[in-house]
């Protein structure tokens, strides 16, 4: 199942990002498998993630990418919109309560990302459900209880299921769908986007001069990991926001 996800995330940045980032990727691929540059999947890559240089925007066809706008409601009930994240960094993901795999562990990395942040003004989270017809507010709320979820730019949100969907697959293009053949149903990418003040998609470099584009947020922070497994990158996750701060 790893593979699969491997292949959609890559097949849909190279269909979103065009061809200003499609030399970059192809350059990581080598006789079908990915190579050490590829910033999403290979032990070892961290130590190519350039920690120096200040982080790029993610560039279409010579424009900044920006964050979508959106008006969901929250575990309070309250209406929530993009406006309420401008002049705040924050983290986007997309989850569902539900979910047997990978969100137990990526809401646990950024619990641990919220408490880094606790009394930073300017600092948010924004949590999508792609699963809004079980994830009501009620439920939502008892989640966040759960985790420990309390930053209060911690958003976690639901609504209109195709609303969702666009932002995932159209807006921070993160990959998100209904798939009845994967635990839980519903198959997701577990990446983090990491969104500036003014509402810009933000990343860093690796030394090869490609943008990472998302963080891993799917795999544990303190996890020792064997050869070719992925490596968290909950620290350089942190690192960035406070460079964005």
């Amino acid at each position: 199942m790893k593979k699969k996800y491997s292949y959609i995330g890559l097949s849909l940045i190279i269909l979103i990002f065009g061809i200003i980032v499609i030399p970059k990727i192809v350059d990581t691929i080598s006789s079908g498998e990915v190579v050490k540059s590829d910033r999403l999947n290979i032990k070892g890559a961290e130590k190519a993630l350039n920690t120096d240089k200040a982080l790029v925007y993610i560039e279409i066809n010579g424009r900044k990418k920006k964050a979508p706008d959106f008006e969901l409601i929250n575990q309070d009930g309250d209406t929530i919109t993009n406006k309420d994240y401008l002049g705040k960094v924050y983290v986007a993901e997309f989850f569902f309560t539900t979910c047997p795999t990978i969100c137990p562990i990526m809401n646990q990395n950024l619990v641990e990302v919220q408490d880094e942040f606790q009394n930073i003004e300017d600092f948010g989270i924004a949590s999508f459900t792609i699963d809004p017809k079980h994830d009501t507010p009620e439920v939502l709320k008892s989640y966040a209880e759960n985790y420990g979820i309390d930053h209060p730019h911690w958003n976690l949100l639901t609504g209109e299921k195709d609303s969702i969907y666009g932002l995932a697959n159209g807006g921070y293009n993160i990959y998100a769908g209904e798939d009845s053949e994967v635990a839980g149903g519903f198959a997701h990418q577990g990446l983090f986007a990491l969104v500036d003040k003014e509402g810009y998609i933000r990343s860093r470099q690796d030394n090869y001069g490609n943008p990472i584009i998302y963080y891993r947020g799917s795999v544990e922070r303190n996890k020792t990991v064997a050869e070719g497994e992925e490596e968290p990158q909950i620290d350089i996750l942190i690192e960035d926001i406070k460079k964005l701060l």
